[in-house]
């Protein structure tokens, strides 16, 4: 693991929100504005943009906890834009900070963890599960 970045570095991530992002379960659709929970996995990619150049050839990174205060909906068709900032890096553990916008109107803020490991060290604790 490398690390390139400064605390208060930024990465930006757009998103069109899309019929599969709305909220849907067993019992059907919900409403046809952007989940929660879709906009916790854009969440998450948005920090990982930073993993992606911090990881080295043989690591990866996981997520290790998400937090999401989702303030306002985004309809179908509009265009949400994340903006991570690089909070803390504590040893291989990664924490950004999160923005999500509609515009100048904030949807979510929240804050994103992952972690970097070798890539050998999550098969072993993934096959010990099974």
């Amino acid at each position: 693991m490398h690390n390139p970045f400064k605390k208060g570095d930024t990465k930006t991530f757009s998103h069109i929100v899309t019929e599969a992002d709305t909220a849907r379960f067993e019992s059907g659709e919900v409403h046809k504005v952007y989940s929660t929970f879709a906009l916790a996995r854009d969440a998450e990619w948005s920090g990982r943009l930073f993993v992606l150049e911090m990881k080295d050839e043989d690591e990866e990174g996981i997520g290790t906890g998400i937090n999401i205060k989702h303030l306002s909906p985004a309809l179908m068709g509009q265009e949400v834009i994340f903006t991570a900032t690089l909070k803390e890096v504590i040893k291989n553990e990664v924490v950004n900070d999160f923005v999500a916008r509609v515009e100048e109107r904030i949807i979510a803020e929240g804050t994103q963890w992952q972690k970097i490991v070798k890539k050998e060290k999550l098969e072993k604790v993934f096959e010990s599960l099974r």
